[in-house]
């Protein structure tokens, strides 16, 4: 009896799920009126961006196409308030930047498109951000590589991207270990010290009591 091998696809599987993280959602917002989301992002760490915006129709009651809309993406490292990117583009297009500092990011989104004291502009924004996306090498593309050869090599670098995520991991817990041991020390000193003045106040107590007894006697 023959048994047929079947491929073991599924560990390629959980490690390309592992590699980048994608997040897709859609939201409102406002003429003048700015949405900003929070990406905690390793160092050196490629993040692609797609969004999309419809805008009202009074006349067709439904969100449409507007050419005229212009969207303003803005990415500021937290910790450091440097502007990585600051760009505005058509309603439909993409962003692509690199962290460099690991580190919260704010992604931020906003359209002063058609903007009035008496009127504002109602907006369904389209947000997909792809975390952990490894950009395309020219070099390596004009070569003529096998498709084999093309894809261990994307599965080479959505695995070193899982290694710094490790790394930024082990890291922010080893900060958060001595965090923790130095203020066990303070509270131990602080409690060590406590005991100290108690015993030295009663001393100086009892030392006052016996005195007082004495000089009455």
């Amino acid at each position: 009896m023959a048994f047929t091998r079947r491929p073991r696809l599924l560990p390629i599987c959980l490690l390309l799920c592992l590699a980048a993280t994608v997040n897709a959602l859609h939201f409102y917002l406002d003429t003048n009126e700015k949405r900003c989301f929070i990406e905690e992002l390793p160092t050196d760490t490629v993040v692609e961006g797609h969004y999309k915006a419809l805008e009202w129709s009074e006349k067709e009651q439904q969100y449409v196409v507007n050419p005229e809309l212009g969207i303003l993406v803005e990415v500021d490292e937290i910790e450091s308030g440097h502007n990585v990117v600051r760009t505005r583009g058509p309603s439909d297009s993409r962003f692509t930047f690199t962290s460099h500092e690991s580190g919260d990011h704010s992604i931020c989104l906003s359209s002063n498109y058609g903007s009035s004291w008496f009127s504002s502009t109602h907006i369904r924004l389209y947000l997909d951000i792809v975390v952990g996306h490894t950009k395309a090498d020219p070099e390596h593309d004009r070569s003529h590589v096998s498709e084999l050869s093309s894809k261990l090599r994307d599965l080479n670098n959505k695995l070193e991207d899982i290694r710094r995520e490790q790394q930024y991991q082990r890291e922010r817990e080893a900060n958060f270990r001595d965090l923790s041991e130095s203020t066990n020390t303070r509270a131990v000193w602080y409690s060590i010290a406590q005991i100290i003045v108690l015993v030295a106040t009663c001393a100086w107590q009892l030392r006052h009591l016996k005195r007082f007894f004495e000089d009455r006697k």
